[in-house]
């Protein structure tokens, strides 16, 4: 049996699809119903409900180490997808402790549970720095404690220790390194808020870029390399490097909306981010736009996939062809 974390989420979700479709026996664990709900409304929008009353459902959270007891039980593999992602310096305790010592928790289960191989979902932000000769990032490129890093990067990062420290007493574990992952069924969080955001109307656009990959992508790529005999190795997940500008009016064409009209310079950024902070102080609120957040909207770093198209011969699907195809859905 299969052991999934992060079945409420996206990329979760979407694996507990493709594993049941692939005749796999699956068990996810969840902390509340109303976040089952979410999985099973992404079932219903596939037309997979049928599949959906297969999934072994087990409440468990990755922090409470005796509710795990009972979900490691008769499993052979682990996905590893859970992950708290914030970018609210208020939540840096938590999102370390959720990111951090979650996945030591699903470490230790894996060695004591003898499990056969551990598949952990990373982030691009766990990546390395560029130095000042190199121009792409890469699986190699190497980590730099003297950059400046958002909590959430540190977390994931430190999570990929964890998996290390895994693999050295034994266990067989495989990275994968996302960059911003596109898909449908959960529009109020992650990349999906873009989506409601755009189509509400937003002005402003930017003109920095990362890297993106498709759901679908993330969830096939996963399921090959826990199926192949790769082990001991992390993987670049990224379709296209897409200047944001570009992503947000390939979203706005496809939900038949208008564009954003006005161009965010990085000052402007860095302004709004600072009066976030103003507010957030005043009024208490959570930040909108922390310092890491704006930092990124204007950050130009190319991310290369090469280790894992030459490892699974791997073809993308286009970013903004499927923007399109998942708000046909």
């Amino acid at each position: 049996m299969v052991l999934v974390t992060g079945g409420t989420g996206l990329v979760g979700a979407h694996l507990l699809i493709h594993l049941l479709e692939k005749g796999e026996n699956v068990r996810a664990i969840y902390r509340n119903l109303e976040s089952i709900q979410k999985t099973e409304a992404l079932f219903s929008l596939y037309k997979k409900e049928a599949l959906y009353q297969s999934i072994q459902w087990q409440q468990a959270d990755i922090l409470d180490i005796p509710s795990l007891e009972n979900a490691f039980d008769n499993i052979v593999q682990v996905y590893h997808c859970a992950a708290l992602i914030s970018f609210d310096p208020k939540e840096e305790d938590l999102v370390r402790k959720t990111n951090i010592e979650g996945t030591a928790n699903i470490v230790n289960f894996c060695l004591h549970k003898n499990i056969k191989k551990l598949c952990h979902v990373s982030s691009i932000a766990a990546l390395g720095d560029l130095a000042e000769h190199e121009h792409i990032i890469t699986e190699e490129t190497e980590w730099n404690p003297e950059k400046p890093h958002s909590d959430y990067a540190i977390s994931k990062y430190g999570a990929e220790m964890e998996i290390w420290r895994g693999q050295q007493e034994g266990l067989e574990v495989v990275i994968v390194n996302p960059g911003v992952i596109i898909g449908p069924g959960f529009w109020n969080q992650g990349s999906g808020a873009l989506f409601t955001k755009v189509k509400k109307g937003i002005p402003f656009y930017t003109k920095g870029s990362t890297g993106f990959i498709a759901v679908a992508d993330v969830v096939s790529i996963l399921y090959q390399l826990m199926e192949s005999p790769i082990h001991g190795e992390r993987f670049t997940l990224i379709s296209q490097n897409i200047i944001f500008k570009d992503l947000l009016f390939s979203i706005a064409d496809a939900l038949k909306v208008k564009k954003p009209k006005y161009h965010a310079t990085p000052f402007m950024i860095n302004t709004l981010s600072k009066l976030d902070w103003i507010s957030s102080m005043l009024f208490g609120q959570k930040r909108q736009l922390s310092k890491a957040s704006a930092r990124s909207s204007y950050s130009t770093d190319l991310y290369s996939n090469e280790k894992i198209k030459n490892a699974l011969n791997i073809e993308f699907i286009d970013v903004p062809n499927y923007i399109k195809y998942i708000t046909d859905l």
